[in-house]
């Protein structure tokens, strides 16, 4: 047949095929199909194979695709990667996906960051990360052996932590390393806190002391608390140091002459937490700015404006109950705009603005469990076995961690938490460095430091 006249037969067929009902088109393939040989049907496949099989992530504009894959688990996107080349391409440079993906395994996210490819590997390295956690193999342990006598006071900053014993001494260790960067002689140490520069000391000898590293001489000393002092805080701004103490009593001091400036009264048993802190959120009573005084006893948590005025009278006391069988643990959490602190009878939350109990988290068996680090995503617990860290989103506990048989002290001073920015969301450069320290009847310290990424 000519091609001329082939193309006229196939313009009437053509028309003719479309005016048909759907079943006598079937019919009319049927019957084509057993007229055709291998040539034909080869032919016919290949291009059924194209047309049925369509792939839609290379056809559709991308912002369509990227809505489509909004509705698809991470597990399943990175199965579709290995689809092909292209899929990959596309699925990988999804944002929006891969950052939601993050943020539900408690990540943090970066917006500034616009490469479009980098949070399907920040998703991964997440993934690995929250396995290891939950598999219990996130952490690893080390030992810092240097004291001969019992350490009672610990305090950790910036990759160094400091330990303070009866031997007399206080040490200040490179954490990473192990190593002890300055030992000076001392008196008894029940608490210890320092900077660059200093270290300031509250002694089972009724008083406050305050060293120099680099010659180990001692700069000042506070004197008059009637019984041990079990915690320090400071602020070179103010010219402020505070001292909580076994004689009910927290006493404010001049911090560049030792002069005491005030003694605040109204706890009714050892004072053993004072934390000094600027406030974050505006009330009646305070403004962002302010500095905030904060002490705890076994029972309750007393707020003091200690900013404002040296003789300053307690804006709030905070306690969970009217029990005098239920104490308080002894850590305590302020950031600025929560205060949060734990009891047999749970967490407990309190919004600082308003003082108002936001909530009690209470996990199974949590009168043995204690509060070591708060966050906006996780928080650090211990209990005489393990360490723990939930999710405060869903309130599970989502990790632990076995513990030595370490030295007990009713008022937490011979244990901490290491670095705390994580407690925010991982970022896959916070998750470094100390966890959680402790000391042992050996003398030595316990430390429990993050794995390397794997």
């Amino acid at each position: 047949m000519e091609k001329k006249d082939f193309e006229a037969w196939l313009d009437n067929i053509s028309i003719t095929f479309l005016s048909l009902t759907d079943l006598q088109k079937n019919e009319t393939l049927d019957h084509l199909i057993s007229l055709s040989g291998a040539v034909q049907l080869r032919h016919l496949s290949n291009n059924l194979e194209i047309l049925l099989k369509r792939d839609f992530l290379k056809l559709l504009p991308l912002e369509l695709s990227f809505y489509l894959l909004k509705w698809l688990d991470p597990q399943t996107l990175l199965t579709c990667c290995l689809v092909s080349k292209q899929w990959n391409k596309v699925i990988s440079a999804c944002t929006e996906v891969w950052q939601t993906a993050c943020k539900n395994l408690g990540w943090q996210i970066d917006d500034s960051v616009q490469d479009p490819l980098h949070w399907k590997k920040v998703y991964l390295k997440a993934i690995l990360r929250m396995k290891q956690l939950k598999d219990h193999e996130a952490f690893e342990t080390s030992s810092l052996i240097g004291h001969s006598a019992r350490v009672y006071a610990l305090y950790y900053k910036d990759g160094l932590l400091c330990t303070g014993s009866d031997d007399l001494s206080a040490k200040l260790w490179d954490v990473s390393t192990g190593q002890c960067i300055y030992g000076i002689q001392t008196h008894t140490c029940a608490t210890v806190k320092f900077d660059e520069q200093k270290l300031v000391t509250g002694s089972f000898d009724n008083t406050v002391a305050c060293w120099e590293w680099s010659s180990g001489a001692k700069t000042q000393h506070f004197r008059g608390h009637t019984g041990a002092v079990f915690s320090v805080d400071y602020n070179d701004e103010l010219d402020i140091l505070v001292s909580g103490s076994a004689d009910f009593t927290v006493k404010v001091w001049a911090l560049s002459t030792g002069t005491c400036l005030n003694t605040l009264t109204g706890h009714t048993e050892w004072v053993t937490k004072v934390v000094l802190q600027k406030c974050k959120v505006k009330s009646l009573m305070h403004s962002p700015g302010d500095y905030i005084l904060l002490s705890a006893d076994k029972y309750e948590i007393k707020i003091w404006p200690i900013g404002r005025e040296i003789n300053c009278k307690c804006l709030k006391t905070l306690s969970v109950s009217e029990d005098r069988s239920i104490s308080l643990q002894p850590r305590l959490h302020f950031d600025g705009k929560y205060i949060v602190c734990s009891s047999a009878l749970g967490l407990y939350q309190w919004d600082f603005a308003s003082y108002d109990i936001l909530r009690v988290i209470k996990p199974s068996d949590f009168s043995n469990v204690s509060l070591l680090g708060f966050g906006e995503i996780f928080a650090l617990l211990f209990d005489n076995r393990y360490l723990y860290i939930m999710d405060l989103r869903t309130e599970k506990l989502i990790s632990r961690w076995p513990l030595p048989e370490y030295r007990k002290s009713k008022r937490g001073s011979s244990f901490l938490a290491g670095e705390m920015s994580w407690l925010n969301g991982l970022n896959g450069q916070n998750d470094m460095g100390l966890v959680f320290a402790t000391s042992m009847p050996d003398h030595s310290i316990h430390l429990v430091l993050w794995k390397e990424h794997g």
